[in-house]
């Protein structure tokens, strides 16, 4: 730049140059120094298992991923892992949108954590947007006191069009939790309302948190979430709230009269308490051991667990038979014709369906 001060008309003006301006990048820097290191799988097994947090995350990224390289590294991960497996508490925690699971959450892994030690994992699962498919993730912020606990783990999850309450690959990542050493495990579902049967699949106590006001005795008619509730706890007994929620307990307890006696013998019960001011916390979890007590005695704990298992060999086989039809390439490519002939009113939805299915049968006999 010139600086007209510096002209011999204008005796005793200098303006000096300058001196060059640095660049705005750190010359010193390394730009993969930041770069995440990329594990195997024997590796991450080994940091699961010595209960390395950061290597944990990962890996339920990783499990978490649709990319075909990642699940075949993944499954190989969740292989290993199964020997260290199968030695915690599961507990499912659901209930209707505002019902209070989060804040009930972290006041429930406190009190485990204070009076029976151990480590605790946090499986929060948020429902993804139809239209966006985006989720927020933000169940932790409700979490304050949990997620300061070094001995606890808190991972949120997208639903990922999953219906049930839960992700597809939440049972997986149970697994690599019980690997890292976690002996209790919280699964928290999305709480849409009657048909989160798929977390009562892969927790050994199914608890439903309710309001004062969401039901009466006709619920136990139309059975659903209730009929699968091994324990029923209504939320935000304070204040003013007291009468209308020991209200709301008598009519759950006799709407559970309707339902026939579980598998398990165990009869359901009906508890309050208050979830922001901590009060009732130990009564609901006197009831939860006192569950785990009686079905390890009588045997229905390891028959459950072996129900599970078989559950889940089966929705894996329908899931990737799914996977298989949409991913074939003759399907791809004879889809939107098919699509476009039943909007054109040419043949029925159900006849559409069924030359696809035979073209990829007749695809697969044919290789």
């Amino acid at each position: 730049m010139e600086h007209p001060e510096n002209n011999a008309e204008y005796k005793g003006l200098t303006v000096n140059s300058g001196v060059e301006q640095p660049s705005i990048i750190n010359p010193y820097l390394k730009r993969n120094r930041f770069r995440r290191r990329v594990y195997t799988a024997a590796e991450m097994v080994e940091g699961i298992v010595k209960g390395d947090v950061t290597i944990l995350s990962q890996a339920v990224t990783l499990v978490e991923s649709v990319n075909p390289e990642h699940q075949a590294k993944a499954q190989e991960v969740i292989e290993k892992c199964l020997p260290y497996s199968g030695h915690s508490l599961r507990v499912g925690i659901s209930g209707v949108p505002g019902a209070g699971k989060s804040t009930s959450i972290d006041m429930f892994g406190c009190h485990v954590l204070d009076t029976y030690g151990g480590k605790l994992a946090v499986l929060a699962i948020d429902p993804s947007s139809e239209r966006s498919k985006g989720s927020i993730l933000g169940d932790k912020t409700r979490m304050e006191k949990l997620s300061l606990r070094p001995e606890a783990f808190i991972r949120p999850s997208p639903t990922a069009g999953s219906l049930g309450g839960v992700a597809r690959k939440t049972r997986e990542t149970i697994i690599l939790c019980e690997a890292a050493g976690y002996d209790k495990i919280f699964v928290e579902t999305v709480g849409v309302g009657q048909s989160e049967t798929a977390c009562h699949s892969m927790v050994d106590f199914f608890l439903l948190i309710q309001l004062a006001g969401t039901g009466d005795e006709l619920q136990g008619i139309k059975r659903g979430i209730m009929e699968i509730a091994d324990g029923i706890v209504i939320n935000k007994c304070d204040g003013n709230n007291v009468d209308k929620c020991h209200m709301a307990a008598t009519h759950f307890r006799n709407a559970l009269h309707f339902f026939p006696k579980s598998d398990s013998g165990w009869m359901p019960k009906v508890l309050c308490y208050s979830g922001f001011y901590g009060t009732g916390i130990k009564e609901v979890w006197d009831m939860i051991y006192e569950y785990f007590d009686f079905v390890k005695q009588n045997g229905y704990f390891d028959y459950r667990r072996n129900e599970q298992s078989k559950y889940w060999m089966y929705e894996t086989i329908n899931e990737q038979l799914r996977n298989s039809f949409y991913n074939n390439a003759l399907i791809a490519q004879r889809l939107k014709m098919a699509e476009d002939s039943v909007l054109a009113g040419e043949q029925t939805s159900f006849a559409a369906a069924g030359q696809l299915l035979d073209m990829y049968f007749k695809h697969l006999g044919g290789k």
